[in-house]
C-alpha cells in the first residue's frame, strides 16, 4: 500500500501485480468473487483482509492446488495468470525478483 494506505490498483502495483496482494486479486477474479474490472484501486488493507479470507475459504474444496480445480476454474485460472505473467514480463519483472525488488 501506499504512503496513503489506499492501495494504487492492480495495474499500477509493483509490475502489473506481482504482490501478495496481486495474487489474492486475480484469484478472486478467478472464483468470481470481483468482476476481472475490479482493479481495487483506492483500497484501504481492512478491504483486502476481508477479501483474503473469502478467497481462502474459496479455494478450501480445491486444497489451494490449481490441479485440483475442476476444468472452468482451471481455464479462468489459467487464463488471468497467463495473462497477468505475460504482463509483468513485458514490464521487466522476473520471477527472481521477490515482491519488494524492482
Amino acid at each position: 500500500m501506499g504512503e496513503s494506505n489506499k492501495y494504487p490498483g492492480i495495474h499500477r502495483d509493483h509490475f502489473g501485480g506481482m504482490t501478495d496482494v496481486g495474487r489474492i486479486i486475480r484469484d478472486a477474479w478467478v472464483f468470481g468473487l470481483l468482476p476481472e474490472s475490479e482493479t481495487c484501486e483506492g483500497w484501504a488493507r481492512a478491504q483486502f483482509d476481508e477479501l483474503y479470507a473469502q478467497v481462502h475459504v474459496a479455494w478450501g474444496p480445491y486444497g489451494h492446488l490449481v490441479s485440483h480445480l475442476p476444468p472452468e476454474l482451471r481455464a479462468r485460472h489459467e487464463r488471468i495468470y497467463a495473462a497477468a505473467m505475460q504482463h509483468a514480463l513485458d514490464l521487466g519483472w522476473s520471477s527472481d525478483l521477490d515482491d519488494d525488488d524492482e
